[in-house]
């Protein structure tokens, strides 16, 4: 009996301290993941400052009109726009009518956007034209009409421009300026600035200009637009933005933000396209049932024009 007993006991044992080491087993786990969860998991989840937020929108302004680079630069610009975030593009045609190839394009980049017509008053189609002005105007009235906040910019179709000018403007204050490549035989134009502070202008033209600064050379806050009710560009061929900047006064130097490491660096070229002539007829005898004629749809020929 006292051998049943004393085997009784060792399994009694053997059963109390299999449940003592379960216990501590599960305790230990539980800390470990307590642990976890308060020191390690938080370092993967999303902070809970502001980073999440949208940033500031931006309003791209695009003139355009009918020429054979047209699709090629909108292409180009669309592909660069794609990278930034919250942004509207506001493309706006010198034409009557909506082109179905403008808006084509324009699906298929996958930038959102808004395509308006803005066609020229016939009283300015002589020497000189004033290109863009009818353009860029009505984009102002639909910042006028849609918008309450943000920055917009005039982002012509034949730059090239680096994605992190977008990222700098689009915390303007008021009005933000910067160099832009590639023009007049200074090859820059730029505001001039000395410990900091505007000391004028560097243009291959002057020009009598109160601001000779380039049309990719600064952007706008939509809330200062707002303010000056009366803002607009004028018909004038290439006084277009100083007028237009004039009609933002009283706008003090102090007023102006100096992007770009304060002008010391270039960060959208005014490049330009290499002007082609319109096609020559396609010939629908010969190829009308090859490929060709689908690529015929995306050309432009002078009867387009």
């Amino acid at each position: 009996m006292k051998s049943q007993y004393y085997s009784f006991g060792n399994t009694s044992s053997k059963m109390v301290l299999g449940k003592s080491t379960r216990m501590y087993l599960i305790i230990f786990i539980g800390t470990v993941l307590i642990y976890l969860l308060l020191h390690c998991v938080p370092t993967y989840l999303p902070s809970s400052d502001n980073n999440n937020t949208e940033p500031p929108p931006l309003y791209i302004i695009t003139p355009t009109y009918r020429r054979p680079e047209q699709l090629a630069e909108l292409t180009r610009l669309g592909q660069t726009l794609k990278h930034v975030k919250n942004l509207l593009w506001l493309v706006i045609e010198d034409a009557h009518e909506w082109h179905p190839l403008v808006n084509h394009i324009l699906d298929r980049i996958g930038v959102p956007y808004v395509y308006l017509l803005a066609p020229m008053p016939e009283k300015y189609k002589i020497g000189y034209l004033p290109r863009g002005v009818s353009n860029r105007n009505r984009g102002l009235e639909y910042l006028r009409a849609n918008a309450t906040e943000g920055v917009f910019y005039f982002a012509d179709d034949d730059n090239t421009y680096d994605i992190s000018l977008f990222e700098e403007m689009r915390y303007i204050q008021k009005v933000g300026m910067w160099p832009v490549g590639l023009l007049t035989s200074t090859g820059v134009s730029s505001p001039i600035l000395r410990n900091g502070k505007l000391d004028g202008y560097y243009d291959g033209w002057i020009g009598g200009r109160k601001y000779p600064v380039d049309m990719a050379g600064f952007a706008v806050s939509v809330k200062f637009l707002h303010e000056r009710p009366h803002a607009k560009m004028p018909f004038k061929a290439s006084f277009e933005e100083t007028l237009f900047l004039e009609s933002l006064e009283p706008l003090e130097s102090s007023d102006i933000e100096y992007l770009a490491e304060e002008c010391t660096d270039i960060l959208v070229w005014h490049t330009q396209s290499v002007k082609n002539a319109p096609a020559t007829p396609f010939n629908d005898t010969l190829h009308s049932d090859t490929n060709l004629k689908y690529l015929d749809m995306l050309l432009v020929r002078k009867s387009d024009l």
